[in-house]
């Protein structure tokens, strides 16, 4: 099997993805473009077309991106548990984020598969510690965390539990840039992760901002992504102040505005999702998209993110 870019050549694998919603829909297009034997178990009838759909949705953009092998099978929907995990070798869990029904669903797939399987969760938040204190085999899960959409995002997260083995990590981790992902291993558990955490702390500055009035959410939209956004998809926010020092680096920003940045730390807000700042937020955001569908707005999100990774990968050729 050769991939067209950015993956390493790797065996076809049979993989389960369990749930069919956006997450599980998008990781069985991208395991399946990278040209694996793909599964989708889900209870809802509408999953094999939300799965089709997906499907017709992902492959341009895995094509583009140079993750898809030439002639790749698409993923097949079933509502049969047995048929979903028969003879698989690596499991995706894509359920909703609540831990009763993962541990359910975990400890029904451990009584049909074989004990060196890996089981990765693609859960938001939910600590892996708790999700496998009742496997027969905790040692094989771990949380493999995508960036929505998955096909798209470059990047997986990836943390243990307590009991979780360093070489399930090595595997999962194999097999995640094996899709051509970029890999980022947490060293301990945290609520919420590595991605989310940070997201969650930009937005909610961003909700304070709004709900007191201070700009539109169409203002703060801007702002990220017309005055943060654009750096960021090179350089991180350490590095943006280390910049900022000039030659002297992040010491000199330090000294010269660490003070001040500690001063916008105690300022910032620390909003609740009450009713009212819920319909600030639903009221701006509609304004703010105008007559823009959240369908139009997806299809836009995907065409310039495939630029930018395009445009990215050139010139990493060039360098």
């Amino acid at each position: 099997m050769t991939v067209q870019q950015n993956t390493t050549v790797q065996k076809v694998m049979n993989i389960t993805v369990i749930g069919c919603g956006t997450i599980g829909a998008g990781w069985a297009a991208t395991f399946a473009a990278a040209g694996h034997q793909v599964k989708v178990y889900d209870l809802n009838p509408a999953s094999g077309k939300r799965l089709a759909d997906v499907w017709q949705q992902a492959l341009p953009v895995l094509q583009r991106i140079g993750v898809c092998v030439e002639a790749p099978q698409p993923p097949s929907w079933t509502d049969d548990l047995d048929e979903a995990l028969f003879d698989t070798q690596f499991i995706q869990e894509a359920l909703p984020e609540r831990l009763p029904l993962k541990l359910e669903i975990l400890a029904r797939i451990e009584d049909k598969i074989a004990d060196d399987v890996l089981i990765a969760s693609s859960s938001s938040g939910l600590s892996p510690s708790q999700m496998q204190a009742e496997m027969r085999v905790p040692q094989r899960l771990l949380i493999g965390h995508p960036c929505n959409p998955p096909y798209l995002m470059p990047l997986v997260e990836i943390c243990g539990g307590a009991q979780t083995a360093p070489q399930t990590l090595d595997r999962a981790e194999d097999i995640y840039r094996g899709l051509g992902k970029s890999v980022l291993r947490l060293q301990k558990e945290a609520s919420g992760h590595l991605v989310n955490r940070l997201q969650a702390a930009l937005w909610r500055e961003a909700v304070h901002l709004a709900s007191q009035g201070y700009a539109s959410v169409g203002d703060i939209e801007k702002a990220v992504t017309q005055g943060l956004g654009a750096r960021w998809s090179i350089l991180g926010p350490t590095a943006i102040f280390h910049l900022a020092g000039a030659d002297q680096g992040l010491a000199k920003f330090l000294d010269d505005l660490g003070t001040e940045v500690e001063k916008w730390w105690s300022d910032l807000g620390t909003p609740e999702l009450s009713d009212e700042v819920k319909q600030v937020l639903i009221k701006g955001m509609d304004a703010a998209a105008g007559e823009e569908t959240s369908s139009a707005m997806a299809a836009r999100r995907d065409e310039q993110v495939v630029a930018m990774i395009e445009k990215q990968q050139s010139l990493q050729r060039k360098h």
